[in-house]
């Protein structure tokens, strides 16, 4: 019997797999998440460099944050990093949800990251 760790890791190989075949030239919003926090950061996967990237920790964000951990900051983080990449120039990109189902805090920042500029 596989552990969790091991079966999470296959789906996220799976997601990122069809995201390689399906992304063309656009670049990744990849999306992680922990107990106490949210990430997210746009990825070039061609040159192998985050490009903007986003988190509950910012020092903007955490003041104004309950906890890092619930589905306001993730909105909080989907704006900003929204925000930084048309400000950098990119408005399509492909989601990465990593080996997430797309609900709650991962759904929640998708959202508000498409609200704010951001098309995929």
């Amino acid at each position: 019997m596989e552990t969790p760790k091991t079966l999470f890791a296959r789906r996220e190989q799976r997601v990122r797999s069809r995201i390689r075949k399906t992304a063309g030239d656009r670049l990744r919003l990849s999306v992680f998440r922990s107990s106490k926090h949210i990430y997210a950061q746009v990825i070039d996967d061609a040159g192998g460099r985050t490009v903007v990237a986003a988190s509950s920790i910012d020092k903007g964000l955490k003041g104004e944050l309950k906890t890092g951990a619930d589905i306001a900051a993730a909105i909080a983080v989907g704006k900003l990093v929204a925000e930084r990449a048309v400000a950098a120039g990119i408005t399509r990109v492909v989601f990465d949800r990593g080996g997430y189902i797309f609900h709650g805090r991962v759904k929640a920042l998708a959202d508000a990251a498409r609200e704010a500029g951001l098309s995929f």
